[in-house]
């Protein structure tokens, strides 16, 4: 009898597991960012009764016509392996790892009549093969050309010609209140559209990366949009679809996607460079608020304040100073740091701007040539790091690394880690910038293990793992 019930027992702990592998390994799912429901957000449902009256006046087939066959269904196969302790419990410890395919979908924009497609750099992640569908049927293999795991956005290649694709247009100028289309595959439910508006723009949201400037819709994203457009009226893409803000992983009101001038920005360098160019104005600070304009004995409350120049930067060198409050770059509003970062995710180094900005009370403005970034806190880790010139570098007699400039994490310390020590590897990956540092960590997911090869003050080299 109890041989019986133990056998019952483990069949039934069997099946559950076998249950759980499934739904691990089925599928993987668009970025949700949790938050609390309040009655606020009940509001929003019976809001679209009279949305429904104001669409029946509005017409959206000449965006639909444009955007529905620039739309793909992408299929991302991965291989997992787990370990199965039922296995092992019986034939012994290492004979029950096992490997599942997991699958991935999600959505894609044809950008070019040759076949590149823009999508999520999170529905592609992992892949050992892609596949990528039309609106008309036809399969493809498609090949990743490169990803931008901070803004979230991978380039994809299928062999093809004579596409539908889709143009670009200016995120920058679209307007809050302004009606946009989402278009993609939500549950694989293929070419679905939905409608909304553009409900806030700049956008920070905790939680995902760094990514800091979304646009804010209230059209329908569902898990398998991810990647997919996000169109105006004429049909013009204004924004990759990217995550949704829900407790239940399904759409409740809300719906985020990357600004169309930040991805096109990003696969025009994937394509011409192989990485992305990112810039840096050369000040630090923060945004201003009530509070902090009140602490600063100051009336903006809007603006990004000046606490520092980074000497001889592009600011620097335009004369911006510390306590100056930056409010516009070229025409675009600057109220938060998200309105900031998300113009300069835009631009490349050498590129130049025009600052506008108080200071004393009175508006002026300067042209700023921006520079390649040379200097990042890894807050993650807890240090800060450096480029090294090319004198350091033959110095040492190596080719590549970062120099560690700054540490905030004492469990570094403690382990012997000093300011001066050099990070030449990261998971058997060369770094020769501090940009590449940032992709490999921010691209690091729950769980991963970090091995960073370093170079001590006595030129030896000497590894760490970080989990």
């Amino acid at each position: 009898m109890k041989k019986i019930i133990s056998i019952v027992l483990f069949s039934a702990l069997g099946g559950a597991l076998t249950l759980g592998a499934y739904k691990l390994f089925l599928e993987k799912p668009q970025i949700v960012i949790e938050k609390a429901v309040t009655p606020e957000a009940a509001t929003i449902q019976t809001g679209y009764a009279n949305l429904a009256n104001t669409i029946e006046n509005t017409n959206f087939t000449t965006a639909v016509d444009k955007a529905l066959n620039t739309v793909v269904h992408v299929k991302n196969t991965s291989l997992k392996t787990i370990r199965d302790p039922f296995t092992e419990f019986f034939y012994g410890y290492g004979s029950g790892m096992k490997q599942f395919q997991q699958i991935g979908t999600g959505s894609g924009v044809i950008i070019s009549s040759d076949g590149y497609i823009i999508t999520n750099n999170h529905v592609v992640k992992g892949a050992t093969s892609l596949e990528v569908t039309l609106n008309n049927k036809k399969v493809y293999k498609a090949k990743l050309i490169g990803t931008d795991s901070t803004n979230d956005i991978a380039l994809l290649k299928i062999d093809a010609e004579d596409l539908p694709y889709i143009i670009f247009g200016d995120s920058d100028n679209i307007k809050v209140g302004e009606w946009v289309l989402a278009v993609g595959n939500p549950y694989n439910l293929t070419s679905t559209v939905t409608a909304g508006i553009v409900s806030a723009k700049g956008r920070d949201l905790d939680g995902n990366n760094s990514i800091d400037s979304f646009i804010q819709t209230d059209a329908a994203v569902n898990p398998g949009n991810s990647g997919g457009a996000l169109v105006n009226v004429r049909g013009e893409l204004v924004g990759i679809n990217t995550a949704i803000s829900s407790r239940t992983g399904s759409f409740i009101g809300y719906s985020f996607a990357v600004p169309s001038n930040i991805a096109k920005k990003v696969v025009e360098d994937l394509m011409e460079f192989g990485n992305v160019q990112k810039a840096i104005l050369g000040v630090k600070g923060g945004e201003l608020n009530d509070k902090v304009s009140e602490n600063l004995g100051i009336d903006f409350t809007e603006g990004f304040y000046i606490s520092e120049v980074t000497k001889n930067s592009g600011a620097d060198k335009a004369g911006l100073q510390k306590d100056d409050i930056i409010i516009k770059m070229n025409d675009v509003k600057v109220s938060t740091f998200a309105d900031l970062t998300g113009f300069l995710r835009t631009k490349r180094p050498n590129d130049v701007v025009t600052v506008t900005y108080i200071r004393d009370g009175e508006e002026k403005s300067t042209d700023v040539t921006l520079i390649k970034n040379e200097i990042t806190a890894i807050t993650a880790l807890g240090f800060e790091l450096k480029n090294m010139t090319r004198k350091e570098l033959k110095k040492l007699k190596i080719d590549n690394g970062v120099k560690i400039t700054a540490i905030s994490n004492e469990e570094l310390s403690y382990y012997g880690v000093k300011e001066g020590y050099v990070i030449t590897a990261i998971n058997n990956k060369k770094v020769y910038t501090v940009d590449d540092v940032n992709e490999l960590v921010s691209s690091k997911n729950d769980g991963d293990v970090l091995y960073i090869e370093m170079l001590n003050l006595k030129g030896e080299k000497e590894r760490y793992i970080f989990r």
